[in-house]
């Protein structure tokens, strides 16, 4: 079924007679003027043109896929734009924008009558791009709520709703609508494709059919690590109460009890232990009227025995079994064999006794590492036992002229080495360091692997550092303004000069 709007199709087509009568009178832009700011271009194919007058040089920005327009640049004075479309089956809009400095025209085009299309998802997936479409189906989850922006399913797969209008065609007034997952919705609008991703943009709301199940509220959200009970509070006005537990959290996650009184229902689980990281699931919650099924969703997350830290928590933390997840820069290797070595992070160095395999990973001082292990002490020195390697980045001793010739890449790291022979912002350590004949600007230099915030400032006040000294730092190259950088340096050392 295709329903047709002919009313705002109406207002358009009169906007397209006043503007011929009237040439310039639709936009009043000092800097940018067009003839019309509608184009209408026949079902059946062809081409329709307007007038440009600007008073300097002006570009157009097309995301419409199946127009073609004459120029994509003009200069100062009058100029003509053709706008052309090959036929189509059924109607479709779009929107041009022409950029004038720091000014925007925006031209509305129409091909035929538009028409929403009632349809399910797979027909909005296989269909074209700028196509509106109406769609019933699942709110299933919501990843923003200011815009509205959240995923609709059907039987037949899922969208992305990129946008969504209050009840007055408002934007930014999502929670107004009172939409929760679970919810089942009808919306309306043009379809789009961004990167791999089908979206519906903007789209309208018809219907609200609110979910016959609903979590209200929830007992230990977080748990620890030892494990505990978590409890959800509903309620549910459909047939009784399913709970669907995701497949990676079932060995840890399962269901004690099931109460219900009324439109009342508890339920209540149990989670083990965690012997690894950070754990997290979401659980659906189904019930039915007999012909449809609702669900809602709530989400727990349980402390991994493993605690990530600094280098500085580590060390101030008990000797026992819990495990730390640290990470920073090799500074030193004293038996390459069993992994003996220090490593050190913006906020301190640590003594690592042995790392299982060490031998076999290649890895060498300056590299930076990811390691577990617990916090252990020797003759009351504190160290990392039973560590275990969980990744590595390597890093590669490099020139400053090498590295000059190097592409920009944040992921690759270099250790470089030069004499500073300017430092021009000393909170952040923004200098220049000289290696030979090759100069190349350093764009923050912080203490260490991982500092954030305020922990990158004062290096340079803190070790000393000062103009003449030779001073080696680990980082990525970069650029600014297509001038060459070191981006966000790590101190690794430096030698004071005499």
């Amino acid at each position: 079924m295709k329903l047709k709007y002919f009313f705002p199709l109406f207002l358009a087509a009169v906007t397209l007679m006043v503007s011929c009568d009237e040439e310039f009178s639709v936009t009043l832009l000092d800097e940018i003027q067009v003839s019309s700011s509608y184009v209408s271009i026949p079902v059946a194919g062809g081409s329709t043109s307007i007038t440009v007058k600007a008073n300097d040089s002006w570009t157009v920005e097309n995301s419409i896929e199946w127009l073609t327009i004459s120029s994509t640049t003009g200069s100062a004075g009058e100029s003509s734009l053709t706008f052309s479309a090959e036929s189509t089956l059924d109607g479709r809009t779009g929107e041009v924008t022409i950029q004038c400095g720091d000014k925007t025209q925006r031209v509305n085009v129409i091909q035929g009558l538009a028409t929403i299309e009632t349809a399910t998802c797979a027909d909005v997936i296989a269909g074209p791009n700028d196509k509106t479409y109406q769609v019933t189906g699942v709110c299933t989850a919501i990843t923003n709520t200011t815009y509205g922006n959240w995923y609709l399913e059907d039987a037949t797969g899922s969208i992305y709703i990129y946008g969504t209008l209050d009840a007055k065609g408002g934007t930014k007034n999502f929670l107004s609508l009172g939409l929760e997952v679970g919810d089942e919705v009808t919306v309306q609008g043009p379809k789009t494709t961004y990167g791999t991703t089908v979206e519906l943009v903007n789209v309208t709301v018809i219907t609200i059919n609110k979910s016959l199940i609903k979590v209200d509220s929830v007992d230990n959200a977080v748990l620890p690590f030892e494990g505990g009970e978590f409890i959800a509070y509903l309620t549910c006005k459909g047939q009784g109460v399913s709970v669907e537990i995701p497949e990676d959290a079932e060995s840890w996650l399962s269901i004690s009890s099931i109460q219900s009184e009324g439109t009342s229902a508890v339920v209540t689980f149990r989670a083990a232990a965690n012997e690894g990281g950070d754990r997290g699931t979401t659980i659906t919650f189904h019930t039915t009227d007999g012909t449809k099924d609702y669900t809602s969703q709530t989400s727990l997350t349980q402390k991994g025995a493993i605690v990530n830290a600094s280098v500085a928590e580590f060390l101030a933390a008990p000797v026992g079994s819990i495990q730390y997840r640290l990470k920073g820069v090799i500074t030193s290797i004293s038996d390459a064999a069993t992994g003996k070595l220090n490593i050190r992070d913006f906020s301190g160095e640590v003594y690592v006794y042995k790392i299982a395999d060490f031998a076999t990973k290649g890895l060498k001082v300056g590299d930076i590492i990811t390691i577990v292990g617990a916090r252990a002490a020797y003759n009351g020195s504190p160290q990392v036992s039973g560590s275990v390697l969980e990744s590595s980045i390597p890093v590669t001793a490099a020139t400053v002229a090498e590295v000059l010739l190097k592409p920009d890449d944040p992921n690759t790291y270099f250790m470089v080495t030069g004499v500073i022979t300017s430092i021009t912002n000393d909170t952040y350590g923004n200098l220049y360091l000289k290696d030979g004949d090759s100069e190349i600007y350093v764009y923050g230099c912080y203490p260490g692997y991982g500092a954030t915030g305020d922990f990158r400032k004062y290096l340079i006040a803190d070790k000393g550092i000062k103009v003449g000294d030779q001073l080696t730092v680990i980082s990525p190259k970069g650029s600014y303004a297509g001038s060459p950088q070191l981006s966000n340096s790590i101190y690794f050392s430096h030698v004071s000069a005499k």
